[in-house]
């Protein structure tokens, strides 16, 4: 009988890491559509990117996370489906990023530059807006952005009111 303990012990650990293995695997990864999307200045000037889309909680959280490297014409467009504040940050983001906050109707809103990465500091919008396009560092002293210009994408003219 004391032989048979050390036996039925084993086999009910081997079954409890068989049951537990699955909930370690990583999930599944996150992936985007892309879109055109560009920002028409107060002067006029209309620069264009193409920017990966943000729109369900998972896509949300993850953002740019984990990336290394973002084109210098590409962003990421954070869709949050209702006008509110929003509260970014960078953990476990590398790239330095340049955000502007956008108000349903494309107007920007506020802009808030070279986010340092891997900070949990807290991004505050400050005001309610609809919108968060994320840009390489260093984009919005580029190309001189500011807020009141506005952004046009698909995505952005569907949720106009």
């Amino acid at each position: 009988m004391r032989a048979r303990l050390p036996r039925l012990a084993g086999s009910a650990l081997v079954a409890l890491f068989l049951w537990l293995v699955p909930s370690f695997t990583p999930a599944a990864e996150v992936t985007f559509d892309t879109a055109p999307l560009q920002i028409i200045t107060a002067g006029g000037k209309v620069h264009k990117f193409t920017v990966e889309l943000a729109v369900d909680s998972g896509q949300r959280a993850q953002g740019l996370m984990n990336r290394r490297h973002m084109p210098r014409d590409h962003g990421m467009l954070f869709d949050f489906g209702e006008t509110r504040r929003v509260m970014m940050w960078m953990k476990d983001t590398y790239l330095r990023l340049d955000m502007l906050f956008i108000a349903r109707d494309g107007k920007v809103e506020v802009v808030r530059e070279n986010a340092l990465p891997l900070s949990e500091a807290i991004i505050d919008s400050r005001v309610p807006v609809a919108f968060v396009l994320e840009l390489n560092a260093g984009t919005v002293s580029r190309l001189g952005l500011a807020p009141g210009d506005i952004v046009n994408s698909q995505r952005i003219s569907a949720a106009k009111p």
